[in-house]
Protein backbone atom coordinates (compact mmCIF):
# COMPACT_ATOMS: atom_id res chain seq x y z
CA UNK A 1 0.00 0.00 0.00
CA UNK A 2 1.43 3.36 -0.48
CA UNK A 3 0.30 6.40 1.37
CA UNK A 4 0.99 9.27 -0.91
CA UNK A 5 0.67 13.15 0.42
CA UNK A 6 -0.15 15.72 -2.12
CA UNK A 7 -0.39 19.34 -2.33
CA UNK A 8 -2.07 20.78 -5.66
CA UNK A 9 -0.61 19.29 -8.93
CA UNK A 10 2.29 17.46 -6.66
CA UNK A 11 2.82 14.18 -4.63
CA UNK A 12 4.86 15.59 -1.70
CA UNK A 13 5.52 12.43 0.12
CA UNK A 14 5.16 8.77 -1.07
CA UNK A 15 5.96 5.86 1.08
CA UNK A 16 5.50 2.20 0.72
CA UNK A 17 3.43 0.67 3.87
CA UNK A 18 2.50 -3.25 4.89
CA UNK A 19 -1.22 -3.24 5.29
CA UNK A 20 -1.61 -5.15 9.42
CA UNK A 21 -5.43 -4.15 9.60
CA UNK A 22 -7.99 -3.28 6.94
CA UNK A 23 -11.40 -2.52 9.58
CA UNK A 24 -13.57 -0.05 10.84
CA UNK A 25 -11.39 1.53 12.43
CA UNK A 26 -9.06 2.24 9.17
CA UNK A 27 -5.80 1.31 8.16
CA UNK A 28 -3.29 -0.09 10.08
CA UNK A 29 0.06 0.54 8.01
CA UNK A 30 3.69 -0.66 8.97
CA UNK A 31 7.01 0.01 7.46
CA UNK A 32 10.48 -0.37 8.98
CA UNK A 33 13.71 1.94 9.24
CA UNK A 34 15.68 0.85 5.99
CA UNK A 35 12.70 1.49 3.87
CA UNK A 36 12.68 3.31 0.72
CA UNK A 37 10.10 6.79 0.66
CA UNK A 38 10.18 9.85 -1.70
CA UNK A 39 9.66 13.53 -0.78
CA UNK A 40 9.54 16.97 -2.54
CA UNK A 41 12.53 18.76 -3.39
CA UNK A 42 13.20 21.39 -5.82
CA UNK A 43 16.21 22.48 -7.75
CA UNK A 44 18.13 24.03 -5.02
CA UNK A 45 17.34 20.98 -2.87
CA UNK A 46 14.64 22.83 0.00
CA UNK A 47 11.27 20.84 1.00
CA UNK A 48 8.18 22.05 1.58
CA UNK A 49 8.97 22.74 5.06
CA UNK A 50 11.99 25.41 4.19
CA UNK A 51 9.58 26.72 1.62
CA UNK A 52 5.96 26.56 0.11
CA UNK A 53 5.01 24.57 -2.35
CA UNK A 54 4.08 27.36 -4.78
CA UNK A 55 7.77 28.82 -3.99
CA UNK A 56 9.70 25.48 -5.18
CA UNK A 57 11.49 25.87 -8.34
CA UNK A 58 11.18 22.51 -10.31
CA UNK A 59 10.12 20.25 -7.68
CA UNK A 60 10.52 16.60 -8.40
CA UNK A 61 9.96 13.64 -5.73
CA UNK A 62 13.07 12.52 -4.69
CA UNK A 63 13.89 8.92 -3.22
CA UNK A 64 15.22 8.58 0.25
CA UNK A 65 15.79 5.78 2.99
CA UNK A 66 13.66 6.24 5.94
CA UNK A 67 15.88 6.05 9.20
CA UNK A 68 16.33 5.62 12.87
CA UNK A 69 12.49 4.46 13.46
CA UNK A 70 9.77 1.82 12.52
CA UNK A 71 6.66 3.36 12.71
CA UNK A 72 3.11 1.73 12.64
CA UNK A 73 0.33 4.19 11.36
CA UNK A 74 -3.54 4.49 11.85
CA UNK A 75 -4.67 6.20 9.72
CA UNK A 76 -9.16 6.33 10.20
CA UNK A 77 -10.66 6.91 6.85
CA UNK A 78 -12.54 9.77 7.75
CA UNK A 79 -10.35 11.11 10.00
CA UNK A 80 -8.68 14.26 10.05
CA UNK A 81 -5.42 13.12 11.15
CA UNK A 82 -3.19 9.73 11.25
CA UNK A 83 -1.66 8.22 14.51
CA UNK A 84 2.03 6.93 14.44
CA UNK A 85 3.37 5.06 17.17
CA UNK A 86 7.15 5.09 16.74
CA UNK A 87 9.85 2.47 17.73
CA UNK A 88 13.37 2.33 18.16
CA UNK A 89 15.08 -1.04 17.94
CA UNK A 90 11.66 -2.58 18.56
CA UNK A 91 11.17 -0.17 21.58
CA UNK A 92 8.01 2.24 21.55
CA UNK A 93 9.13 5.81 21.85
CA UNK A 94 6.38 7.85 21.25
CA UNK A 95 3.32 9.16 18.88
CA UNK A 96 3.36 11.57 16.37
CA UNK A 97 -0.05 12.82 15.68
CA UNK A 98 -0.15 14.15 12.09
CA UNK A 99 -2.86 16.82 10.99
CA UNK A 100 -4.16 15.52 7.33
CA UNK A 101 -7.30 15.16 5.36
CA UNK A 102 -9.60 12.03 4.86
CA UNK A 103 -8.06 9.76 2.54
CA UNK A 104 -9.19 9.40 -1.05
CA UNK A 105 -8.78 5.32 -1.16
CA UNK A 106 -7.47 3.07 -4.45
CA UNK A 107 -6.52 0.13 -4.80
CA UNK A 108 -3.31 -0.09 -3.51
CA UNK A 109 -2.63 3.42 -2.56
CA UNK A 110 -4.25 6.02 -0.04
CA UNK A 111 -4.18 9.76 -1.18
CA UNK A 112 -4.48 12.87 1.05
CA UNK A 113 -3.07 15.88 2.13
CA UNK A 114 -0.26 16.97 5.10
CA UNK A 115 -1.66 20.24 7.35
CA UNK A 116 1.17 20.89 8.46
CA UNK A 117 1.06 21.24 12.15
CA UNK A 118 1.72 17.90 14.04
CA UNK A 119 1.66 16.88 17.97
CA UNK A 120 4.55 14.38 19.22
CA UNK A 121 3.27 13.06 22.45
CA UNK A 122 5.56 11.16 24.75
CA UNK A 123 5.39 7.51 26.40
CA UNK A 124 4.11 9.72 29.73
CA UNK A 125 1.31 11.56 27.48
CA UNK A 126 3.43 14.78 27.84
CA UNK A 127 3.09 16.70 24.26
CA UNK A 128 4.55 19.37 21.94
CA UNK A 129 3.36 21.16 18.97
CA UNK A 130 5.15 20.53 16.06
CA UNK A 131 6.02 22.81 12.83
CA UNK A 132 4.17 26.15 14.47
CA UNK A 133 5.87 28.40 12.90
CA UNK A 134 5.68 26.60 9.36
CA UNK A 135 2.12 26.51 9.99
CA UNK A 136 1.69 30.41 11.04
CA UNK A 137 4.18 30.82 7.79
CA UNK A 138 1.72 28.79 5.13
CA UNK A 139 -1.82 30.42 6.64
CA UNK A 140 -3.18 33.21 3.67
CA UNK A 141 -1.36 31.26 1.18
CA UNK A 142 -3.51 30.47 -1.67
CA UNK A 143 -1.98 26.63 -2.10
CA UNK A 144 -2.36 25.91 1.63
CA UNK A 145 -5.10 27.47 3.79
CA UNK A 146 -6.44 30.74 5.50
CA UNK A 147 -6.82 31.48 9.63
CA UNK A 148 -10.26 29.98 9.28
CA UNK A 149 -8.88 26.51 8.19
CA UNK A 150 -5.95 26.57 9.78
CA UNK A 151 -8.07 26.76 13.51
CA UNK A 152 -9.91 24.22 12.24
CA UNK A 153 -6.64 22.02 11.75
CA UNK A 154 -5.66 23.77 15.40
CA UNK A 155 -8.74 22.00 17.18
CA UNK A 156 -8.54 19.11 15.81
CA UNK A 157 -4.93 18.77 17.54
CA UNK A 158 -6.30 20.03 20.33
CA UNK A 159 -8.78 17.15 20.28
CA UNK A 160 -6.44 14.50 20.13
CA UNK A 161 -4.06 16.20 22.93
CA UNK A 162 -7.00 15.77 25.16
CA UNK A 163 -7.49 12.34 24.19
CA UNK A 164 -3.58 11.67 25.17
CA UNK A 165 -3.75 13.35 28.35
CA UNK A 166 -6.67 11.25 29.41
CA UNK A 167 -4.61 7.90 28.13
CA UNK A 168 -7.76 7.48 25.65
CA UNK A 169 -7.34 5.77 22.71
CA UNK A 170 -5.38 5.25 21.03
CA UNK A 171 -3.05 6.78 23.77
CA UNK A 172 -3.63 3.88 26.09
CA UNK A 173 -1.28 1.44 25.42
CA UNK A 174 -2.50 0.10 22.56
CA UNK A 175 -0.40 -1.28 20.03
CA UNK A 176 2.80 0.04 22.28
CA UNK A 177 4.29 -3.56 22.13
CA UNK A 178 4.18 -4.11 18.71
CA UNK A 179 6.08 -6.65 16.92
CA UNK A 180 6.10 -6.98 13.51
CA UNK A 181 6.67 -10.68 12.08
CA UNK A 182 10.50 -10.85 11.41
CA UNK A 183 9.84 -12.75 7.69
CA UNK A 184 7.87 -9.36 6.90
CA UNK A 185 9.98 -7.87 2.99
CA UNK A 186 10.84 -4.55 3.55
CA UNK A 187 8.09 -2.20 0.96
CA UNK A 188 9.71 -1.27 -1.73
CA UNK A 189 8.91 1.91 -4.07
CA UNK A 190 7.62 1.23 -7.47
CA UNK A 191 9.36 2.93 -10.43
CA UNK A 192 5.84 4.86 -11.34
CA UNK A 193 4.90 6.77 -8.37
CA UNK A 194 1.82 7.94 -10.23
CA UNK A 195 0.19 11.65 -9.89
CA UNK A 196 -2.16 13.10 -7.93
CA UNK A 197 -5.91 12.74 -10.07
Amino acid sequence: MLRRYFRGVHYTFVQPMRVIRDDHAGLLLWTPAGSEFAVLRDAAGNSQHELPINEMRSPRLVRKTWEDNDILVLRPYDGWHSIWWFFERGDFVGWYVNLETPCARHENAIDLTDLVLDVWVRPDRTWEWKDEDEMAARIGNPAYFDAEQAAVVRAEGERLIRLAEAGAFPFDGTHVDFRPDPTWPVPVLPEDLGRPS
